[in-house]
């Protein structure tokens, strides 16, 4: 066969495949609902547990610093860290410059850094 007729041929089949499952594709991915985020359950005892809300990205993210909800050391807690922001009036979770989400003030992760 010649092989200019191999090229058309397989040109014309990527096209017609390309438009029938392309569009296909399309269709079904038109469909597609977005996940929705990560949730935590949330305890009475611990609301700084709670990452309702919290972007899945930035859950990972805290796993990755190695943050824990109580610190392992007693003199380096989330509370006494420079890199705390105060929780705002009536509410006991701060925050963290890090990453988002609630942060227990008796918590601990791998950035820890003393105030000074």
């Amino acid at each position: 066969m010649n092989p200019l007729a191999n090229r058309r041929f397989f040109l014309r089949q990527c096209l017609t495949w390309g438009a029938t499952g392309g569009t296909a594709w399309l269709l079904a991915c038109a469909g597609a609902k977005k996940q929705p985020v990560a949730k935590a359950t949330t305890t009475a005892a611990d609301p700084c547990s709670d990452l309702t809300g919290v972007d899945p990205t930035d859950v990972q993210k805290r796993k990755s610093l190695g943050y824990t909800n109580k610190s392992p050391l007693p003199d380096s807690q989330c509370y006494n860290c420079k890199l705390w922001v105060p929780a705002k009036e009536g509410k006991e979770c701060g925050g963290c410059l890090l990453f988002t989400g609630p942060v227990n003030p008796q918590g601990h992760c791998t950035y820890w850094a003393p105030q000074v």
